[in-house]
């Protein structure tokens, strides 16, 4: 039997994307701007951040699509293999009436198989989305705090700020 092709390692093909040269960008970019009361050094490292999780979360769904379609792959084969065999012991069954039989029996094995592989593949992406879902969700959280302290910083900053206290 031919051997299925290996799903490329996409990981490679993605190498040269680096967020940390991304932040640097960024960082040069606000540092050209003087904004009165805004602190572009937390600005900056806030955004790095943002970043960081957003390629941390691409990571975890890529890898988790790499191993669907690795897996994927797997189930073609053994499909193939099974089919293979089936027809086999469909063709060697005897008379009409047992390989009739033996045909049910198979398709429902098949069936069954088929819902298994299904289900595993569902759990397989649902996991995935979660650990990217998860990652986004946690940078979300403390990039709001992060906001809020940088507003109370900004409202503690400026003119007449003191005389409110």
């Amino acid at each position: 039997m031919a051997q299925m092709p290996e799903f490329p390692d996409l990981t490679k093909m993605m190498k040269d994307f680096d967020p940390t040269k991304f932040a640097d960008e960024f960082s040069k970019m606000m540092k050209n701007y003087k904004l009165p009361g805004v602190d572009v050094d937390s600005l900056v490292a806030s955004q790095r951040k943002n970043v960081e999780a957003l390629t941390a979360a691409n990571r975890v769904a890529f890898e988790g699509m790499q191993a669907v379609a690795k897996r994927q792959t797997e189930i073609l084969q053994e499909t193939f293999s099974e089919a293979s065999k089936a027809m086999d012991a469909i063709t060697k069954a005897g008379s009409p009436p047992e390989a009739a039989a033996k045909q049910a029996e198979l398709a429902k094995g098949a069936f069954e198989k088929a819902l298994s592989n299904m289900r595993e593949l569902a759990e397989m992406v649902s996991k995935a989305q979660e650990e990217a879902t998860k990652t986004i969700n946690s940078r979300i959280a403390e990039s709001m705090d992060e906001i809020k302290d940088m507003a109370l910083k900004m409202k503690q900053g400026a003119p007449g700020a003191a005389a409110k206290k």
